[in-house]
């Protein structure tokens, strides 16, 4: 009898463990596969074919950076587009790319930022098809897309099929700001999204060919490798940096609120090891936080306030993401007691980066953040709706 006891016993506790077990299985998530890593799906459409690579720092599969992986491969790669930052994402904000060739494989690089923003016809003669593999942060003013737009474009009007490995957009989960009106077009802004739109490269690709977009108004041959067990309610943290002045999740999380002051005198962090961090301006009155922005080779070679002790507010520690107009809107009324001016100097550039002069009049005018975001409600569910159309993912809560 003891030993039938002994071995319920036993058997129970095997059974607990294996329960347990099975249970840890179940409830640990998947791994988010982006779409650079499915050789398997995309490499049958490179086969045989001369390829252009629109790519950057971020274009990485497990690691190593795609151009090498696909050479490693096989793959005939005719020539690699470098965007803003540069092909290994190691130039200024805005500052001149160069044509290069890479040390590794030997192909030419073509810069597609700067004075021309599209490749011409004649190179574009030159491959059969090209792929696009970049990580974007979900700003309309984030370039990267711009990039994608024009590439789109030319694709389109040579013919040539384009092929878009899908990354997640880190802040997918927002969808929020003024949706740009068509007079407030530029590289910082060229589709009637909001600010914060809610997309994946890959959908944002879908949606300029499925509304007509490009100026053709023709839709580009696109093929897009979606990425593996993702939705737009998960927080993914970048595994590069995608520009020199966002290195981690904090400055990806604030950019979309702090970039707005890029059109006034207050630095946010550029030439600091925190940019996208901290505000802050040579005024003691301005807080009690200090920081000495410094040129920093191929992030802030001469950043706003370089060398001058700058007072303000440390961010590196709050959680809060999305749009939050709080900054700009206490920043302005605290300079126009300070400094008896609005702290936005550069108005048309802010009216740029907002995609309407709407925003920046009301902040000048007092407006609360609750007033200026009813403001902008009804374009924002004109833009949901449209947005539904071309999700590949399914969609936040």
């Amino acid at each position: 009898m003891r030993q039938v006891f002994i071995y319920l016993l036993v058997s129970i506790l095997f059974s607990c463990q294996a329960s347990d077990e099975k249970k840890e299985v179940i409830e640990k998530p998947k791994e988010i596969i982006v779409g650079a890593e499915q050789t398997e799906t995309y490499l049958p459409l490179l086969k045989d074919k001369k390829v252009g690579l629109l790519v950057n720092q971020t274009s990485q599969i497990k690691g190593k950076h795609i151009v090498d992986s696909l050479y490693a491969l096989g793959v005939n790669i005719e020539m690699i587009f470098a965007p803003e930052h540069g092909f290994r994402g190691d130039e200024d904000a805005g500052a001149h790319v160069k044509d290069a060739v890479d040390p590794k494989t030997g192909v030419k690089i073509y810069s597609i930022y700067g004075k021309n923003k599209r490749p011409s016809p004649e190179l574009l003669k030159q491959v059969d098809i090209v792929l696009f593999d970049i990580q974007d942060v979900g700003c309309r003013f984030y370039t990267y897309i711009s990039s994608m737009h024009y590439m789109m474009e030319a694709c389109q009007e040579a013919n040539i099929p384009m092929l878009v490995l899908d990354r997640p957009n880190p802040n997918g989960m927002y969808i929020d700001g003024p949706v740009l009106k068509e007079e407030f077009t530029s590289f910082v802004g060229m589709h009637p999204i909001p600010i914060l739109h809610g997309l994946t490269v890959g959908e944002l690709a879908k949606m300029i060919n499925g509304e007509k977009w490009l100026r053709s108004e023709e839709e580009c041959d696109l093929t897009v490798v979606p990425v593996k067990n993702y939705d737009h309610s998960m927080a993914y943290s970048l595994p590069v940096k995608p520009s020199p002045n966002l290195p981690n999740d904090q400055s990806i999380l604030l950019y979309p609120s702090l970039c707005f002051f890029e059109a006034t005198p207050v630095s946010i962090g550029r030439g600091t090891d925190f940019p996208f961090q901290v505000i802050g301006y040579n005024n003691k009155e301005m807080g009690e936080f200090t920081f000495t922005p410094r040129s920093i080779k191929g992030a802030a070679s001469n950043p706003v306030l370089k060398g001058e002790q700058c007072f303000g507010e440390d961010l590196r520690k709050v959680a809060k993401g999305g749009l939050n107009l709080s900054y700009i809107i206490k920043w302005n009324e605290q300079f126009k007691k300070t400094n008896n001016e609005s702290v936005i100097s550069k108005k048309k550039w802010m009216d740029l980066l907002s995609g309407t002069d709407q925003l920046r009049k009301q902040i000048e005018e007092g407006k609360s953040e609750k007033e200026i975001k009813i403001s902008w409600k009804s374009d924002l569910d004109n833009y949901k709706s449209m947005r539904n159309k071309y999700l590949i993912y399914t969609d936040f809560k």
